[in-house]
């Protein structure tokens, strides 16, 4: 991901609500900073799709979900969020993303981590994950208890 992909991050993260949550540039910004890799994926020359990973724990990152993998596990590779464009969905790009992380992660960290909203329930990501061999691992409520996401983690070579 470089600067000028920030603008369609944004797009098609703020389009992805509730499956994610909405960002303004700046915020969106730090976080790609912090991120470990920040990638986007292109289709004749748009972006498509991007994925956020962050190691942990140790990141400054304020989110219950990262704290809530960060209590538990003492390394971790983390997907904080994956974003296909609608006008992309079913081209297989999320899973050749999660290819590339665990890929990246083999040999560095012994689990990928990622959560999946089960309030809102989010089926088709659900499924996703258990095609990609992530286990539950736990639940947590967050924004209040106006979302509830399943905890996930899959093992890493």
């Amino acid at each position: 991901m470089v600067d000028e992909d920030l603008e369609r991050v944004l797009q098609l993260n703020n389009d992805a609500v509730p499956a994610v949550n909405a960002h303004q540039a700046a915020s969106l910004s730090a976080l790609v900073t912090l991120a470990e890799n920040a990638v986007v994926i292109e289709v004749d020359s748009v972006v498509a799709g991007f994925l956020l990973l962050l190691d942990g724990p140790g990141r400054p990152y304020d989110s219950m979900n990262y704290a809530w993998f960060s209590q538990r596990y003492e390394r971790f590779f983390y997907v904080d969020r994956i974003v296909i464009g609608a006008a992309f969905r079913g081209q297989r790009l999320g899973r050749k993303l999660y290819e590339w992380a665990i890929e990246t992660g083999s040999g560095t960290w012994p689990v990928l981590c990622a959560e999946v909203n089960i309030k809102p329930r989010n089926q088709v990501s659900l499924d996703f994950h258990d095609a990609l061999d992530f286990k539950v691992v736990g639940e947590q409520d967050t924004e209040g208890g106006t979302k509830r996401v399943a905890m996930l983690c899959r093992e890493l070579p």
